[in-house]
């Protein structure tokens, strides 16, 4: 058993949330939400923020912590447990540009509903929902956006 860790985040620029559509040599489709690997000596936030800008060039600032996702897949004579660190993370435009070389083919902002709909898998869909949960409150609390709160 291969043990990997990576880090993402639910990144939302005046209520929409970022996705990104993968398309891998026709095995895979869907759209995920931005995360990858933690590189040597690096901290959880540094990767999330790092993985956010290198797959979708979106500058985004960590706002909290939001949970832990788990899951496992196969690759040739072995199997990966990956544990994912996840952050809700604020944007400050709507511009975005997948990372080609990582087979991102499109990226952008999608409402909550479309965005829930669209993830491929459900341990995402389960981060978006907590994310967007803490958003709300936020921002029923005038904190969002406001320094006061990070």
């Amino acid at each position: 058993m291969i043990e990997a860790t990576s880090c993402g985040g639910v990144v939302i620029y005046r209520g929409k949330i970022l996705l990104l559509y993968k398309s891998y040599r026709n095995k895979y489709d869907g759209w995920v939400l931005p995360k990858g690997t933690v590189e040597s000596g690096e901290e959880y936030k540094e990767t999330a923020i790092r993985e956010v800008k290198e797959e979708t060039s979106v500058h985004a600032s960590i706002i909290k912590y939001i949970g832990k996702s788990q899951y496992s897949f196969n690759v040739p004579e072995d199997t990966v447990a990956k544990d994912v660190h996840w952050y809700l993370m604020s944007a400050s435009s709507y511009y975005s540009k997948p990372q080609r070389e990582e087979y991102f083919i499109d990226s952008g902002y999608y409402k909550y509903h479309e965005a829930y709909h669209l993830l491929k898998f459900s341990n995402e869909r389960q981060i978006l929902e907590k994310g967007y949960n803490e958003y709300l409150d936020l921002k029923k609390a005038n904190l969002w956006g406001s320094r006061k709160y990070y």
